[in-house]
């Protein structure tokens, strides 16, 4: 593995937990800023959205729905097997696992799979499918 494809997979890794603690922070100006311009968000049954704004405004319902309960819920993400394929100087994909704590503990987990593409001296994520395996009796995300 060359020298540069080591730096590309650690900044790759970088941009995927400054997300998780981004978005557990409730910084989503932030967090939307690690999307390409014209990046796809997915999120299983949740919706979808394409370009930043649309993004932003997605993790703002979210949000939202959320702290319906009265106010906004403790929420940790922990990201961990994180597979990364550099395919090239400017593009890579990037498979891992989350799981979700909240106040009463594990709340959530699933995968995300990424690809991400090197812009302007940074590694964006430019697709995002996130898949919800499963959730604790009482989740913060509802039923099933």
């Amino acid at each position: 593995m060359d020298a540069w494809e080591v730096g590309a997979r650690e900044e790759i890794r970088e941009t995927l937990a400054r997300y998780v603690h981004l978005v557990d922070r409730g910084r989503l100006d932030e967090a939307t800023s690690l999307f390409a311009e014209d990046a796809m968000l997915e999120i299983g049954d949740g919706g979808a959205a394409t370009g930043r704004a649309a993004i932003r405004a997605l993790f703002a319902r979210t949000g939202e729905r959320l702290a319906a309960g009265g106010r906004r819920p403790f929420i940790r993400h922990h990201l961990s097997s994180i597979a990364v394929s550099v395919e090239g100087l400017e593009t890579a994909t990037a498979e891992s696992y989350f799981l979700a704590l909240g106040e009463r503990g594990l709340d959530h987990w699933g995968r995300y799979r990424d690809r991400l593409v090197r812009r302007e001296g940074c590694w964006l994520i430019a697709e995002r499918r996130v898949r919800v395996d499963g959730r604790a009796p009482g989740s913060m995300l509802g039923a099933d």
